[in-house]
């Protein structure tokens, strides 16, 4: 796989971070908020749920530091792991 980001839903993207050990935390009318102990720090990210696919600039700020910590990479990894659908 190359080092594009495939486009993504919001729905895709939760199946994809409970497949990596995260846990929802609750819901609202804008997404559902899922959490994870990673490195020592409790991490939350409200993914959004709204039909389509997220927006390049959504994606980019739930993999970074400050929400999931995943990252690119890890994120392509777990595609190939486990696949979209």
């Amino acid at each position: 796989m190359s080092g594009e980001l495939p486009a993504l839903t919001g729905e895709q993207f939760i199946r994809l971070l409970l497949l990596d050990g995260w846990q929802e935390r609750g819901r609202s009318r804008h997404g559902i908020a899922l959490g994870k102990l990673v490195a020592g720090t409790y991490r939350v990210a409200v993914v959004p749920t709204k039909p389509g696919s997220m927006h390049t600039n959504t994606l980019h700020r739930l993999l970074s530091v400050k929400q999931t910590g995943l990252g690119r990479s890890r994120l392509l990894r777990l595609i190939e792991r486990h696949g979209l659908s």
